[in-house]
């Protein structure tokens, strides 16, 4: 669905993309995570053509965004991380909007606004800052479009909020679409994404699948003296360390994405090479 090769993008003098490659495939949601500064606002903006790669090359369900064709417009759609709609009201606004997306489903629309509890309102900007966006995200999802881009989604959403995004976005996948969520906030995606990317200096220093990283990697809390010797990486707990340990025997343990996150950014040649 998408294939990104060798992709280099500068702000001036100011790299932001450094000879990235990535690969996304339909029916899967993954979570592209990493620091404030990585890269991953400029990734999604040149994935969805707003931006143009310096060099290298980006494909997307057989265009390039750069030229943005109505045609891939209609298939693509970014929910940006700061967001700002209009003074008018809901359905003004879906009159003027929901044209450009021939899939879009106005049915579908309101089923989300209902799972997110959205208030009638006169205007949208009468609404909180949490509530337009889950009014954005309920329109992303409402138009079917294959590819769904989303900057730090959770922004702005609270407890209640964030768990009806997971349970309204876990529900909306089908094999013909890719999500891509982009966060800083690591413990938002948990049990939601299929494959972890993690970000940093322009570049992705991590990327596996949810179930490869449980075969691979043991998450536990331990005060043996031999464990915390093995441990690939550590953290202090009042109830033990915090340990994630080579997976030799195959156990089962439930994966600590922030943990595994923090790993990475320490050392991400000792987390990769348990993966070779």
């Amino acid at each position: 669905m998408v294939t990104i090769q060798n992709l280099h993008f500068a702000y001036r003098r100011q790299p932001a993309l450094s000879g990235l490659d990535m690969t996304l495939s339909p029916g899967s949601i993954y979570g592209l995570l990493g620091r404030n500064g990585t890269g991953k606002s400029t990734l999604l903006r040149n994935i969805a053509g707003f931006l143009f790669p310096h060099s290298g090359k980006i494909n997307v369900l057989g265009y390039e965004p750069r030229k943005r064709q109505p045609s891939f417009l209609q298939k693509v759609f970014l929910v940006p991380e700061d967001i700002q709609l209009p003074a008018i009201g809901l359905d003004q606004w879906l009159k003027y909007t929901a044209p450009f997306y021939g899939g879009f489903d106005r049915n579908a629309f309101e089923h989300y606004c209902r799972e997110f509890e959205v208030p009638i309102v006169s205007r949208l900007t009468d609404m909180s800052y949490g509530q337009q966006k889950k009014v954005l995200i309920s329109f992303a999802l409402a138009t079917n479009a294959e590819l769904l881009l989303m900057d730090e989604p959770t922004n702005g959403l609270d407890i209640v909020s964030k768990n009806q995004f997971r349970k309204v976005i876990a529900g909306a996948i089908d094999d013909r679409k890719c999500f891509l969520i982009s966060t800083h906030q690591v413990n938002d995606l948990e049990q939601l994404i299929d494959r972890v990317m993690v970000m940093d200096n322009g570049r992705i220093i991590f990327d596996q699948g949810v179930d490869t990283i449980a075969e691979k990697l043991l998450f536990k809390l331990s005060r043996d003296e031999n464990e915390e010797a093995m441990a690939i990486y550590r953290e202090f707990s009042l109830s033990g360390n915090a340990l994630i340990l080579p997976n030799y025997l195959q156990e089962e343990s439930r994966t600590n994405l922030e943990m595994l996150y923090k790993a990475v950014n320490t050392d991400e040649k000792v987390i990769n090479a348990y993966f070779k």
